[in-house]
């Protein structure tokens, strides 16, 4: 708590992309309540259900994959306002879509800007902090992004219940403006340490591809991350129905699993720089995704929605630490000049393998339910907790120190 509040307060251009985070996250949990209920209700189909959560991270693969390293060239600012401005617009339209494809090309639209958004962030936050800080910083950042999963998706089951989604997506998109005001506070050029030169477009990507062949850090994030991630999509397409459906608890059910998950988030995300201190990463990252796999299977064959929730807040204990240090490894796993192309290039192989997870979910969901989703999504889980323990000894001799920030 001590180290929270040193950083925010010595700290002012992290502090303001702490606030825009927590802005705009509150939003957008309550607004991803909002879009699954409109679909899932417009259609009553999982195949929908999974188009939805397909459309808002598809283009993260397609630009991570062609689009990169302008996150190295560009404004890191920039992009990160542009890409709030972007998304008040989707935000503002979709209570006027009339169908479920509106609604998905919408959240597709939506899904653009996040690919900037997200490597921009992660990409920029060494920058702010002093080195030794850095554990720290992606700590108390993720906590922040995690307490909004907490009280997000709460929000919205009780908002969606009482009056329906457009009201959910209205205060979605005054969140946006909140969050790109705070970021135009932060220092033009604090978010990146210079420019990377470019070679042109196709040798910079790749750049971005050798070093994520070459890194080690980075290897243990696409590999271990998407066989997690792969699992998480069957739990993301189920989660609806499993509230719904299998346990007959409604719009407030589904919003109480997702708080659940984000209560466990931001528990993981606050501990994690504490943990990784004390035990380090070769013995942490395993056992935190071997806990996911624990939470999630466990939820699986609970009997009521009530019992589920405590495995599910476990479920999300073990992904908070575990995307702490997922940031770690590819900040340190990469320099400055790289680490957005890194970002956008880890990120897409793991977008691809959540994809891959949804595809996969919505016939065993229509054709198995729910409960069998989740039991999937553990076993992946597991098998990844076993490769995490064989790679971490070897990545942990691969990491890199980031440069000092500058001063503010």
């Amino acid at each position: 708590m001590t180290s929270a509040r040193r950083l925010l307060s010595s700290a002012p251009a992290f502090r303001q992309l702490f606030a825009a985070t927590l802005a705009s996250g509150a939003g957008t949990w309550l607004a991803v309540v909002a879009l699954t209920v409109d679909v899932y209700d417009r259609t009553g189909s999982g195949r929908w259900v999974s188009a939805l959560l397909i459309a808002d991270f598809l283009p993260m693969i397609v630009i991570g994959l062609a689009l990169g390293p302008l996150v190295d060239r560009l404004p890191r600012r920039t992009l990160l306002i542009g890409a709030d401005l972007a998304r008040l617009a989707v935000f503002c339209a979709l209570p006027f879509a009339d169908s479920a494809g509106a609604i998905v090309g919408l959240a597709a639209a939506a899904g653009v800007a996040t690919a900037f958004f997200r490597p921009a962030v992660y990409a920029g936050l060494p920058n702010l902090v002093d080195e030794g800080d850095l554990p720290a910083a992606n700590s108390l950042f993720q906590t922040a992004e995690r307490l909004t999963v907490t009280l997000g998706p709460l929000a919205g089951g009780l908002v969606v219940a009482g009056s329906g989604p457009a009201l959910g997506y209205a205060i979605n998109a005054g969140s946006f403006a909140v969050s790109a005001a705070l970021l135009t506070r932060i220092p033009a050029g604090r978010l990146q340490q210079g420019r990377a030169p470019s070679r042109g477009h196709w040798r910079d990507l790749v750049a971005g591809f050798s070093l994520l062949r070459t890194s080690r850090p980075l290897v243990a994030v696409v590999v271990v991350w998407s066989l997690v991630v792969l699992g998480h999509g069957f739990v993301n397409v189920a989660e609806v129905a499993l509230a719904k459906v299998t346990f007959s608890a409604g719009d407030v059910g589904f919003g109480l699993l997702f708080a659940a998950f984000g209560v466990g988030l931001a528990v993981g995300s606050f501990a994690a720089a504490g943990v990784l201190a004390r035990y380090g990463l070769g013995r942490v990252y395993p056992a935190v995704v071997a806990i996911q796999a624990i939470g999630v299977g466990a939820a699986a064959v609970a009997p009521s929605v009530w019992v589920a929730l405590p495995l599910v807040v476990l479920f999300g204990l073990g992904n908070g630490v575990a995307v702490v240090a997922n940031a770690l490894l590819v900040q340190r796993g990469s320099p400055d000049e790289l680490r957005g192309r890194a970002f956008t290039l880890a990120m897409s192989v793991n977008f691809a393998a959540l994809g891959a997870g949804m595809v996969a979910a919505g016939p065993v969901l229509d054709a198995l339910g729910a409960r069998w989703c989740w039991a999937v999504a553990a076993a992946l889980c597991g098998v990844a907790a076993v490769v995490a323990a064989g790679l971490l000894p070897r990545v942990e001799r691969g990491l890199l120190v980031p440069a000092a920030r500058p001063s503010d």
